[in-house]
């Protein structure tokens, strides 16, 4: 998987309890997939183009179920179940270039952006090929120390 990109602010909203990040009260994170760049400085989800719902893609994307969120030693470590594989169905999906992690459930703020993944150059599915985001399971999504 390509490398993740951390949101600026995302740590300052952490701090401020935009955020629950635990596993039994945890807010809901999602991916969605976008041929907008993200940068370290875009905040909401709002701000950059997400796919039309259509041929196996639902606008807003998929679940990411929070796995682990534990702190050992004074470094946290969150890690995230896979969430289901995106595949085209009668048509297909893309462009995009980007999976991009947000908050889908906080009340302070629409849809704040956590980070991103760049996957180097768009990508297009075509009718039964499908695309899987991988999140690793013994690094964690991210760490803080």
């Amino acid at each position: 998987m390509a490398a993740f990109n951390k949101v600026n602010i995302f740590v300052q909203d952490l701090a401020s309890g935009v955020h629950i990040l635990t596993v039994a009260n945890g807010h809901i994170l999602k991916v969605f997939l976008t041929n907008t760049a993200p940068s370290a400085t875009t905040e909401l989800k709002a701000a950059l183009t997400d796919l039309t719902t259509g041929n196996g893609y639902t606008t807003g994307g998929n679940q990411a179920t929070i796995q682990g969120s534990v702190q050992v030693s004074g470094t946290y470590k969150l890690t995230l179940a896979d969430p289901p594989t995106f595949t085209a169905t009668g048509g297909s999906i893309g462009p995009f270039r980007y999976v991009v992690l947000y908050n889908s459930s906080t009340t302070s703020k629409t849809n704040p952006l956590i980070g991103w993944w760049d996957y180097g150059s768009s990508l297009t599915l075509t009718a039964g090929e499908s695309f899987a985001v991988d999140f690793d399971q013994t690094a964690g999504v991210l760490v803080i120390t």
